[in-house]
């Protein structure tokens, strides 16, 4: 669960202290970019949790995610359709699914904890 977390927050970091203004051309790529990267970040520290992180797997997910989602936006703006919200409904509704299992696990967890104080 550390790696994701620490990137993500190297990430955010590296992200406010930067004076880098994108173009707002870029805007479109970036937020999806972000978005499927986060989902990324969300699978790894759920899989973390559960013991099954694997490093390569979360390394090629976060960028070929990334890049994915860059790729069907720019596609999207060539072809003059927006394909950039299938990636919002597709990354939107696997941040949820991350989400919600790590909210499962913690709550879980804690219940756990919670019959072996008891006992």
């Amino acid at each position: 669960m550390i790696v994701p977390l620490i990137g993500l927050l190297f990430g955010i970091a590296i992200g406010v202290a930067s004076q880098v203004v994108l173009p707002q051309s870029y805007s479109a790529y970036v937020a999806i970019g972000i978005l499927a990267c986060l989902d990324s970040v969300l699978g790894g520290i759920r899989t973390s949790m559960k013991q099954e992180f694997d490093l390569k797997v979360f390394l090629s997910g976060f960028f070929g995610n990334g890049v994915i989602a860059v790729i069907l936006v720019w596609l999207g703006n060539r072809l003059n359709i927006q394909l950039s919200i299938a990636a919002i409904v597709v990354y939107g509704s696997r941040i949820f699914n991350n989400f919600s299992g790590i909210r499962r696990f913690l709550l879980n967890k804690v219940q756990k904890d919670d019959m072996i104080k008891t006992e």
